[in-house]
């Protein structure tokens, strides 16, 4: 009996194979990823161009672009014009991300706010945003103000929104805490209210700095003696194509430039965050 047990004993356990852990995830970040799909256009455009493909009256080879590029730089003509044109950008940026995010804040921390901003907001969303052009002529005539103001609204609806957005999806826990601690208004607002809402802003500062060039590239062909926008729609009236592309290029390279630093800022600051992205 002994025996029998002793060998039950000594009887090898069979145990079932570990199974490997499947990644979900993306994986590691690659350096300079989103220049991937840029090169891989311009290549494709260079030996379209190279083998015939294309129109050089239409679409001009890449080597054309940067022919003329170089002679609108020497020249002095495409220094001033960028300088003009992020000038424009600039103070109408500014104007709307302030208004954006007080706001946004105005009516995300109390319900008097809410009611008398968020409906408006989301009224002047609905109305094309480019359709109030005559209307802002009229009110603050054909120069400069008008174009700024236009790139202001432009900026400030989706910060607005995404900000708001994110205020009203902090955790009401989050809040009860806060009165339990016995935090002051100041004190909630820097430790609770900003950290929820920073993911929502920086969405809607992606949107507005992308919203500014778009805005800027139609606002620029109205009664504007220089700019960007101003340097293509004369290249229109001649049937320049190149310079029309240099144009194209210089708002697609400023639109990823200011993305690109926007997103640098918000993994920064959003450090403390592990997302699906990080």
């Amino acid at each position: 009996m002994s025996a029998v047990t002793t060998a039950t004993l000594t009887v090898p356990e069979v145990t079932e194979p570990v199974r490997r852990r499947r990644r979900l995830s993306p994986g590691k970040r690659l350096p300079a990823a989103r220049l991937v799909g840029p090169l891989l256009l311009l290549a494709l455009w260079a030996a379209a161009s190279a083998a015939g493909q294309l129109d050089p009256a239409a679409i001009p080879a890449p080597w054309t672009v940067v022919r003329t590029g170089v002679r609108l730089w020497t020249d002095g003509t495409l220094p001033t014009d960028i300088l003009t044109s992020l000038e424009r950008a600039g103070y109408g940026f500014a104007i709307g991300l302030v208004a954006g995010v007080v706001l946004a804040l105005a009516a995300g921390l109390s319900r008097a706010g809410e009611a008398l901003i968020d409906g408006t907001v989301n009224l002047n969303r609905a109305i094309p945003t480019l359709g109030l052009i005559p209307l802002f002529i009229l009110w603050l005539g054909i120069g400069e103000a008008f174009k700024v103001a236009i790139i202001a609204i432009v900026v400030y609806i989706p910060i607005y929104l995404n900000t708001h957005a994110a205020l009203a999806g902090i955790d009401h826990r989050y809040v009860e805490l806060a009165e339990v601690q016995g935090l002051s208004r100041v004190a909630f607002v820097r430790q609770i209210v900003i950290p929820g809402a920073l993911p929502g802003f920086f969405v809607g500062l992606r949107l507005g700095v992308t919203g500014s060039w778009l805005g800027l590239v139609v606002l620029e062909q109205i009664n504007a003696t220089n700019g960007l926008g101003y340097l293509m729609f004369q290249a229109q009236n001649y049937g320049q194509s190149d310079v029309i592309l240099v144009g194209l290029v210089v708002y697609g390279v400023f639109g990823l430039v200011s993305d690109s630093a926007v997103r640098l800022v918000e993994r920064r600051v959003l450090s403390w965050r592990r997302t699906l992205s990080s």
